[in-house]
């Protein structure tokens, strides 16, 4: 476990990868898109730390962040109302005569005097696109026995297919590494190399004295990101060492990989995986138990408290508040929060935002290749 004298701090970038899913982060960022039926993409990463011992933790937002906010209030469900460190969320910092950041470097740079304040030793640093169930005891401990100077966690993994097929990079980079006896000798941005990579999960270790300094330095150059400007460039000269993570990991990328990450939670194998280990904490509604009425028809899905099914329901996930109408028919869909389901619709391959309402009668269907997407609030 972490002790006293290698203490770390928690930094998220919660619009790091933003680009990737347009649909879903007009209202909100990638950090609070809805996933596996209660919970935000947020909670994975906020839980690893705080499950960990990381109770100083500070999320630097870009944009979009009152929903953010809301979900996250105080930190009371993460235990993160503290008097010293807690949750801190930094709005971003702008001039008449500067721009919007781009990266994590501008993005960090605006609170450089709060981490000089700050006790810890370490910063562990992360973005908000993967749902995971992290030990970063065991990665700070890898790095501390190391002594890298800066620890980056990698999976094994295929690149996703929406990324393989994006016509340009202006949606975001993502890195893969070549690895030597454990350290990182080679960063690639972009790769179109097909099969089984070193997906960087753009996780990292680093000791915070050395961070201000790489950040400091960078931004005074003009430079955006942490690895493609920081790293890259320093590889021989930096002790960049890898931690492989072995655990489950559902990575967001485009709307169709939001889809498909959120359906594989149906089968139990990948269920018990992502939630076997430490507990993920979510924003707490207090809403009924899910009443299923006589009549309802419900097979192989992940549903939420406070919902109302009197029809059929198939290989779906319903998020708090959904509300299934006698007569209607939902198979494989992601339904959002409070969106109601009107007697006999039949709706096949959609994913509802909030509050979105499916008028009577009427029939909507996606494909597996294209699900279809409904906008907050409105009604179809």
């Amino acid at each position: 476990m972490v002790n006293s004298n290698t203490s770390a701090l928690g930094i998220i970038y919660p619009n790091s990868y933003d680009a990737l899913v347009p649909e879903l982060v007009n209202v909100r960022s990638m950090a609070s898109i809805p996933f596996a039926s209660r919970y935000r993409m947020i909670d994975f990463m906020l839980s690893s730390m705080a499950n960990c011992g990381i109770s100083n933790i500070s999320l630097l937002v870009k944009s979009n962040y009152h929903s953010l906010m809301d979900h996250l209030g105080s930190g009371r469900e993460w235990d993160l109302v503290r008097k010293n460190g807690g949750l801190h969320i930094f709005p971003p910092f702008a001039e008449k005569t500067s721009q919007p950041y781009v990266g994590r470097v501008g993005a960090t740079a605006s609170i450089l005097g709060f981490l000089r304040s700050q006790k810890e030793k370490y910063v562990v640093l992360s973005d908000a696109n993967i749902a995971v169930n992290f030990d970063f005891s065991a990665m700070i401990e890898a790095h501390i026995a190391s002594g890298a100077d800066v620890t980056a966690a990698y999976n094994e993994a295929e690149f996703p297919e929406s990324i393989l097929r994006a016509r340009d990079n202006t949606k975001g980079f993502y890195y893969t590494f070549d690895i030597e006896n454990g350290r990182v000798k080679k960063i690639y941005i972009n790769s179109r190399e097909p099969g089984v990579q070193n997906f960087d999960m753009n996780i990292y270790v680093v000791d915070r004295e050395l961070f201000i300094s790489l950040i400091d330095d960078a931004y005074v150059h003009g430079h955006e990101y942490f690895e493609r400007d920081i790293l890259v460039p320093q590889l021989a000269k930096l002790n960049v060492q890898a931690f492989k993570y072995e655990g489950y990991v559902a990575r967001v990328s485009g709307i169709k990989s939001y889809f498909d990450e959120n359906m594989k939670l149906l089968d139990d194998y990948n269920l018990d995986a992502l939630f076997s280990g430490a507990p993920i904490y979510t924003k707490i509604r207090d809403d009924n138990p899910t009443r299923y009425i006589e009549g309802a028809k419900v097979e192989n899905v992940m549903v939420a408290d406070g919902c109302v099914i009197e029809g059929e329901v198939e290989n779906s996930i319903l998020f708090r508040g959904v509300k299934v109408a006698k007569g209607a028919k939902v198979k494989n869909c992601i339904l959002m929060q409070d969106t109601v389901v009107e007697s006999g619709a039949d709706i096949e391959y959609l994913i509802t935002d909030k509050k979105v309402t499916v008028s009577a009668g009427k029939e909507m269907k996606g494909t597996d290749t294209f699900p279809f997407y409904i906008a907050k609030y409105h009604s179809v």
